[in-house]
């Protein structure tokens, strides 16, 4: 009787050797390292950044389960938050996946002490009011950072009060146009963190980055790698 040949895995176990495979080694860390410089080069930059900007993202989890889940009482969201660290281009350098009821203080920690040997030459780093505090002061002086803070535009002087200003500023013989009291309307741009916010709607571009669908947080870390990958191979094959 002829020996029956060995089973070949159907392909979803397949597909689940090699994304563990992938997550032990960091494949796509390195991967998305390694196009980020060339990415960088085609640019005209240095392909090691000296200047970087964190922030974090609150994503919802599904019923499947999984480590490190929680509440984000600021953002009322139940999952987990996403730390991303970018250059000035705003490809990322980092990502760390932590529970949502880390704050950012302490999620910045996270996210910098795992990057401490890839990113040496990092020195410059910008960063939102809501890392002020101890994430601000642990990077200066652990990892000897210089840090900006990015701090959004002051709420608006009602009118009412622009006028009853300008016209005591009158009686005092003080000729003053109330409305140049006023802030600019609209939207405003705020400088360099407009880069980092605009990374994240690049990764939702990805269904499976429209919600937190995984078990483990390096598998998470691993899809944003994924994603940015494949948004970097789309700009290095239109520059050929």
């Amino acid at each position: 009787m002829a020996a029956t040949s060995p089973r070949l895995p159907i392909l979803g176990d397949r597909l689940l050797v090699v994304q563990e495979v992938a997550l032990r080694v960091g494949t796509f860390e390195r991967l998305n390292a390694e196009l980020r410089e060339r990415v960088r080069s085609r640019l005209g930059r240095n392909a090691h950044p000296s200047a970087g900007i964190v922030d974090a993202q609150s994503a919802k989890t599904t019923g499947v389960g999984g480590e490190q889940r929680g509440y984000d009482g600021g953002k009322k969201v139940h999952g987990r938050k996403r730390h991303i660290l970018v250059d000035t281009e705003g490809l990322v350098l980092k990502a760390k996946v932590h529970s949502a009821k880390v704050p950012d203080q302490d999620g910045l920690r996270l996210l910098l002490e795992s990057a401490r040997t890839e990113l040496s030459r990092l020195k410059q780093l910008w960063l939102d009011a809501g890392y002020e505090g101890r994430g601000k002061r642990w990077a200066e002086e652990a990892l000897n950072l210089s840090i900006e803070i990015v701090r959004k535009p002051k709420k608006p002087v009602p009118e009412e009060v622009a006028k009853m200003w300008a016209e005591e500023w009158a009686k005092e013989g003080e000729k003053v146009d109330w409305q140049r009291l006023m802030p600019q309307r609209g939207f405003r741009v705020l400088p360099r963190w407009w880069v980092v916010e605009r990374t994240f709607p690049w990764l939702s571009q990805n269904r499976r980055m429209s919600k937190d669908y995984e078990r483990l947080c390096a598998t998470a870390e691993a899809f944003i790698y994924v994603a940015m990958t494949r948004l970097m191979v789309r700009r290095l094959a239109r520059a050929y």
